[in-house]
């Protein structure tokens, strides 16, 4: 099914942003050129963008851009991976507490860790240290983690941690997928895995 679409006059009056900050943010690359469609319409040839992921990129743009630059933005943004960040920079910067780093890298090598392993300790930490999973649900979750990273690589996707009856389970689904618990299911929470990869290229800039 195509994915919905929304009009630039209807993206500009729902966000409350200007013509040209729009295209300001195209041209500094916190827009994908291939977000832009031009469809003919009955009042001539209109622009068009992916809706869901449109009004979520503006979003974030708003709530990020009174304290990170415009440019750091565009590189949080950007599909390129960075550099890996080691365990060590990890802690000192306060991203991953020392003892998630230390549960985290049980049973792993010496060998250095990728991007995606730095945004699954990021995540862990943040579980942990909330106190929303206990160290078993933390680490299952992890698994779904790393399926998920094999499974959709480049695919926007999330990760649901829900408990019913006292019981956790997680699932991966692609970004913008339906999911309905029962009832007697409870979301404890959503992780956006776009939006939490561009929280941490930000942290390590």
């Amino acid at each position: 099914m195509d994915e919905e679409l929304i009009s630039k006059k209807e993206l500009l009056e729902l966000t409350k942003i200007s013509y040209g900050q729009l295209y300001r943010w195209k041209r500094k690359g916190l827009i994908p050129e291939e977000w832009f469609f031009r469809k003919s319409t009955y009042t001539g040839q209109e622009t068009f963008f992916p809706r869901s992921r449109m009004l979520t990129r503006v979003s974030r743009i708003l709530s990020m851009k009174e304290d990170v630059s415009l440019d750091d933005l565009a590189d949080a943004f950007s599909p390129e991976t960075p550099a890996p960040a080691d365990a060590d920079t990890l802690i000192k910067r306060g991203i991953v507490s020392a003892d998630a780093m230390q549960l985290f890298l049980e049973g792993r090598d010496d060998s250095p860790l990728s991007f995606d392993d730095a945004l699954h300790a990021y995540l862990f930490s943040q579980v942990l240290v909330s106190g929303e999973l206990s160290l078993d649900e933390a680490r299952l979750m992890l698994d779904t983690l790393r399926t998920a990273a094999i499974r959709f690589q480049k695919t926007p996707a999330q990760v649901l941690l829900m408990r019913k009856l006292g019981v956790f389970g997680c699932v991966a689904l692609t970004a913008g997928s339906d999911a309905l618990p029962d009832k007697d299911t409870r979301l404890i929470r959503r992780l956006d895995l776009t939006a939490a990869a561009e929280e941490l290229k930000l942290k390590l800039l």
